[in-house]
């Protein structure tokens, strides 16, 4: 696998739910100070690295948006110990119990998903999925140490540890989106060893799982030129529709739709197709749900593409991504912005 590898396994071993995002983003500041020639920090904590380009002031400049935060749990009662908690983002409550978690209180705390028996329901949902009103976690502490430690509002996030498996995958928490994230940083080292005429805004985005608040202050408070939104998509895999999915381990996805600029896909399509990398096309018939919308949108309007990793089992402990897909994204990312000039603009019409 690529020296991606590491940093990747780094960023999703990384606390960081949605509104909570400092721990992850102290480590992408370290990852991307040697690649950028400015960093700062948004008002809404959302990461800017700003790489120069090489061509005459005032520089037009292309933002590539990947979102840090992380989905997760929030803790809303403590009963006798045990903890009753509510989702922050989108969570499937099928994959939840048995999973290792820690309780981030006063200290961290190890724990544990699970339902009180099933004998114990009510009679509707005493078989199938159990609603996550219903499930518990359970820190194993005594009751008193638990009110001492823990407190409502307290985050509870996955404890999957990271691993590859034999086909070239990581499996983890929140690949979704710190796989894009190595994206961005993966189109950051390939720009430091090549000229280019734009400014490059590198943006670890915040609460995309639950605003898309930092793609639209950061879009509205950059005005780039063009925009390219990076986040996972679904992948193939057992008993997927293979027309809502796409192959894990050939490439990323290019998107289109009413989100996306015509003349940018196109421009996307064509050089990956010259380069030889691999891609699927996405439909996207409306509102993406990423950070392409908020850019889009934003001020007086970006033009913008979204750019998909296919990734299974999305929002569970065990997403998968296969590391090639990030590679070749970031790869096609940074010879898009090596070819990009002065007259690129004038050509951008939208016509589909």
């Amino acid at each position: 696998m690529t020296t991606i590898l590491p940093f990747l396994k780094e960023l999703i071993s990384a606390s960081g739910l949605s509104g909570h995002e400092v721990a992850v983003r102290r480590l992408i500041e370290s990852a991307w100070a040697p690649l950028t020639h400015e960093l700062s920090t948004s008002r809404l904590g959302s990461l800017h690295g700003l790489r120069r380009g090489s061509g005459s002031e005032p520089r037009p400049s292309i933002l590539l948006s990947a979102h840090m935060d992380a989905i997760g749990l929030m803790v809303t009662a403590i009963i006798d110990g045990y903890l009753r908690v509510t989702s922050i983002g989108g969570i499937d409550a099928r994959v939840l119990p048995g999973q290792l978690v820690t309780v981030h209180g006063r200290e961290d705390l190890p724990g544990v998903i699970a339902p009180p028996s099933g004998r114990l329901l009510p009679p509707h949902i005493s078989e199938g999925v159990v609603p996550l009103e219903y499930l518990l976690v359970d820190t194993g502490r005594l009751p008193e140490e638990v009110q001492q430690l823990v407190r409502v509002g307290d985050l509870v996030s996955f404890a999957q540890s990271p691993f590859e498996t034999a086909g070239e995958t990581l499996v983890g928490h929140s690949l979704d989106d710190r796989a894009a994230v190595a994206v961005v940083t993966v189109c950051l080292e390939e720009l430091s060893k090549r000229p280019h005429a734009w400014d490059v805004w590198a943006v670890a985005s915040v609460q995309e799982e639950v605003t898309l608040g930092g793609a639209f202050t950061s879009g509205f408070a950059l005005r780039p030129t063009l925009a390219v939104a990076i986040d996972v998509t679904f992948a193939s895999g057992p008993g997927s529709p293979s027309h809502k999915t796409f192959p894990m381990g050939k490439g990323p996805t290019l998107c289109w739709g009413p989100n996306i600029h015509p003349a940018l896909f196109k421009a996307f399509k064509e050089l990956a197709e010259r380069l030889e990398i691999p891609f699927s096309m996405e439909p996207a018939p409306r509102h993406t749900g990423t950070d392409g919308f908020a850019l889009q949108v934003v001020a007086e309007g970006v033009p913008n593409i979204v750019i998909g990793i296919p990734l299974r089992y999305m929002h569970t402990p065990v997403e998968m991504v296969a590391v090639k897909d990030i590679t070749r994204a970031g790869r096609l990312l940074a010879e898009f912005i090596a070819q990009l000039d002065e007259h690129f603009m004038d050509q951008l019409t939208w016509e589909d």
